[in-house]
């Protein structure tokens, strides 16, 4: 033979290439599995991150672990998706703790107003521990879920039509589309809470049975086209947020071998950063858009303290007491601010 010995820089090279080789083969064997997860509205910001999961999942398994999103609510309504996980109906959901409080009673605390979630590296720390609270844990039991990842919605801020609340006066009356606590607060300052899925909210404005709807900023407001129909928004009232978190089947999960379980938890941080990241993206697009079609409100710092004296300690007291029997509501609104201060010291 010609060439009887490689040299060892050539041996490196061969080596190197076939390392790279396997890197690029499957990393976690295991058997065919396909999943279905449900969700309602087109592909958006709170999806992306779960798209980019299952396609990591994918890759990684060639091809041997499948997850799709049936978005469109073809699977099931965003009301009843936790109904198709008890049934056993697909293997993973969207939900948003307000369409259901009754069925997630200890989620609703994400929904209450100025919680100390406004910066992204906090929201999400918060957020990442709370998902095994045991109380959060607990309400999706009851329905044979299991939490997996919070949506990290971004603040809420307000988008409407008709005359523009530049004041906190200016709300009186107004029929405003928000859930849970964010609801509440809303009626602190006189406004009539809405309870409307996001589906029809853009509808209702057009049939003049609604003035103002609150979404995460800004992204949900564009992709339920809230921002075609109103014409003024909120740029600082930052009233609050909610949790449209996913959540896995827990027969399904547990059915699993354990290297797929393993590679679900190990994407969860992946999830997480690219929803942000879409959000971002969003924000980018979409604030001068806004800024071009719509009347911006700012409110002043005292009207803003105003507001959260009014809608603040008063909401977070009646649904602690509201919860108390139900479960520990006090230690599940402090486990909050616990991790908030966590956050800030890292």
């Amino acid at each position: 033979m010609k060439f009887k010995f490689i040299s060892k820089l050539a041996a490196a090279t061969v080596l190197s290439s076939m390392a790279l080789s396997n890197v690029a083969m499957a990393k976690v064997d295991g058997p065919k599995v396909f999943w279905k997860l449900s969700m309602w509205g087109n592909p958006r910001a709170l999806s992306a991150g779960m798209e980019e999961m299952a396609k990591k999942v994918s890759e990684e398994t060639d091809g041997n672990f499948n997850i799709k999103i049936f978005y469109g609510a073809q699977l099931s309504s965003n009301r009843e998706n936790l109904d198709g996980i008890k049934l056993n109906a697909f293997e993973g959901a969207a939900i948003c703790n307000f369409y259901h409080p009754g069925k997630n009673p200890a989620w609703m605390v994400f929904s209450l107003p100025f919680l100390p979630l406004g910066d992204p590296k906090v929201d999400k720390y918060v957020r990442g521990k709370m998902m095994s609270h045991p109380a959060i844990v607990a309400d999706m039991e009851k329905w044979n879920a299991m939490p997996y990842v919070s949506g990290l919605l971004p603040q809420y801020e307000i988008l409407g039509k008709g005359p523009a609340p530049t004041t906190l006066e200016g709300w009186k009356g107004l029929r405003v589309r928000a859930g849970g606590g964010l609801g509440t607060a809303m009626e602190k300052l006189g406004s009539v809470k809405q309870t409307l899925p996001a589906s029809e909210t853009s509808t209702a404005f057009q049939r003049g049975a609604l003035d103002a709807a609150a979404f995460p900023f800004t992204y949900a407001h564009v992709s339920f086209k809230i921002s075609e129909e109103a014409e003024w928004y909120t740029s600082n009232l930052a009233p609050g947020t909610s949790e449209c978190g996913w959540v896995f089947n827990k027969t399904s999960y547990e059915a699993l071998p354990e290297q797929y379980q393993k590679l679900l938890m190990d994407n969860k941080e992946l999830v997480m950063d690219v929803e942000q990241a879409a959000y971002a993206a969003a924000d980018a697009k979409n604030l001068p858009a806004f800024e071009a079609s719509m009347q911006k409100i700012v409110y002043s710092d005292e009207q803003l303290a105003e507001f959260k004296k009014a809608a603040g300690q008063p909401v977070w007291d009646a649904w602690i007491e509201a919860n108390k029997d139900k479960f520990d509501a006090q230690g599940v609104f402090d486990a909050v601010w616990e991790y908030a201060a966590e956050a800030e010291k890292m």
